[in-house]
């Protein structure tokens, strides 16, 4: 006795099947021998070749003829403009949250991408990693010295930490304050997105 779902599959026709009969390219007639499958296509050896000679190159291209000046003019931007995004939501709701930091990184890696003209290399990689990086820093010294300079105003003193600092050791202790466990490891989300953005691709041409 054959049951209504023995029945149905044999009425529903199989889900339809990409054809490797011919090549996808060329159209040749392929052999068992002469059939490289691509995803959900079919090629013969030979334009598989070709294609893959053609992907290499346009590949490699991302990583010549970079505008290394331009690309960290963008990174500084980003890290700049993510920084204040950070400092002005501090401002604005007096709370350090320091998750809206990740920007900085997200920015300082596609403002390298963008000013580089779509580009991507480890070059590109390092001078997004430092822009982040660096605006990672100001941007926690904005945010401490926001935070000290309220509680400044609330003991009725007069002076105030001030922008930009008057030394390094005065930038590496209001940098120090409250600098812990989260604040690295937001500083390492920060790195890991400039790394990632402008990572040139890698190819898995295995047939």
């Amino acid at each position: 006795m054959v049951t209504f779902q023995a029945a149905m599959s044999d009425a529903t026709p199989p889900p339809a099947q990409p054809s490797t009969a011919t090549c996808a390219r060329c159209e040749k007639t392929l052999t068992e021998g002469d059939r490289v499958l691509a995803a959900d296509r079919a090629f013969c050896r030979s334009c598989y070749e070709v294609l893959k000679f053609e992907l290499q190159q346009a590949v490699a291209r991302m990583s010549q003829d970079i505008n290394y000046p331009l690309a960290t003019l963008g990174a500084v931007l980003g890290g700049a403009v993510g920084a204040l995004a950070w400092w002005g939501f501090t401002v604005l709701t007096e709370i350090g949250f320091g998750l809206v930091a990740v920007v900085i990184g997200f920015l300082a890696g596609h403002g390298a991408v963008r000013f580089a003209g779509g580009k991507r290399s480890a070059g590109l990689q390092a001078i997004a990693v430092t822009a982040g990086a660096l605006s990672f820093l100001v941007a926690a010294y904005l945010v401490n010295m926001t935070f000290i300079n309220q509680a400044l105003q609330q003991r009725g003193e007069t002076w105030r930490i001030p922008f930009p600092p008057h030394s390094v050791d005065m930038f590496y202790r209001v940098l120090a304050v409250n600098f812990g466990l989260m604040k690295l490891v937001f500083l390492a989300i920060v790195v890991y997105e400039a790394w990632v953005i402008p990572r040139p691709p890698k190819l898995d041409l295995a047939a």
